[in-house]
C-alpha cells in the first residue's frame, strides 16, 4: 500500500480512535472492582519524617488507618511521596507498635504495662528531680539560672506549634542544651 497523506490521515486517524477507545475501556474495567476504600473517611496531614512537609492523605474505617497516600492537591509534593513517606502505613499499622505504656523497674529485665497516668508521675518526678539537683543559679558574678541535667532535642514529626511550646517549656525549665534537627 503506498504511503499517501489521505492513507496516513486515516491511519493516524484510526490509531488515535483505537488508543483512545482501548484507554476508555481499560479504565471503566478498573472502576468496575472493587473499591477497597468504600466506607472510608478521609483526613489530611502532614509526613513527620523530614523538614519538606509533604502532604498527605489518610483513610480510615472505624477509627483503623485502611490506606495513606500522597495528597495530589498539595501544593510541596502534588501528590508524590519519598520512599519513608510511602512506607508510613506501616508506622500506624504494625503488628509490633506498642500501644500500652511499658516500663522496667532499675535493675530489673522485664517489662511491665503501666498506666499513662503512672508514666506521666513517673516522668514528672523524674524531671523535677533532676532539675533541682543540677540547677545552677550563678557562674561567678552572672546569673545564669539553667540546668545541666536535661537536654532537649526535637526531631521532624514535631510541627511548628509544638515545636514552639517544647522550647517554651524546656527554657521555662532552665534548659540549655535545646536543639532541633529536622532531618531525623
Amino acid at each position: 500500500m503506498p504511503v499517501t497523506r489521505r492513507n496516513f490521515l486515516k491511519l493516524s486517524g484510526a490509531t488515535a480512535a483505537g488508543s483512545f477507545l482501548g484507554g476508555a475501556s481499560f479504565m471503566t474495567g478498573c472502576s468496575a472492582g472493587v473499591d477497597k476504600l468504600k466506607g472510608a473517611s478521609e483526613s489530611t496531614t502532614i509526613c513527620p519524617y523530614c523538614g519538606v512537609g509533604c502532604g498527605l492523605i489518610v483513610s480510615t474505617r472505624n477509627g483503623k488507618i485502611v490506606n495513606i497516600e500522597g495528597d495530589p492537591d498539595h501544593p510541596i509534593n502534588q501528590g508524590s511521596l519519598c520512599s519513608k513517606g510511602a512506607a508510613l502505613y506501616q508506622v500506624g499499622v504494625n503488628a509490633r507498635r506498642l500501644d500500652k505504656v511499658q516500663y522496667r523497674r532499675p535493675g530489673g529485665i522485664e517489662w511491665e504495662e503501666i498506666t499513662w497516668d503512672e508514666a506521666v508521675k513517673k516522668i514528672a518526678r523524674r524531671v523535677k528531680d533532676t532539675r533541682d539537683a543540677t540547677f545552677q543559679e550563678k557562674e561567678g558574678d552572672v546569673t545564669v539560672n539553667r540546668t545541666n541535667g536535661i537536654a532537649s532535642f526535637g526531631g521532624a514529626a514535631l510541627d511548628n506549634e509544638e515545636c514552639y511550646a517544647l522550647s517554651k517549656f524546656q527554657r521555662i525549665l532552665g534548659v540549655s542544651y535545646l536543639e532541633h534537627q529536622a532531618r531525623i
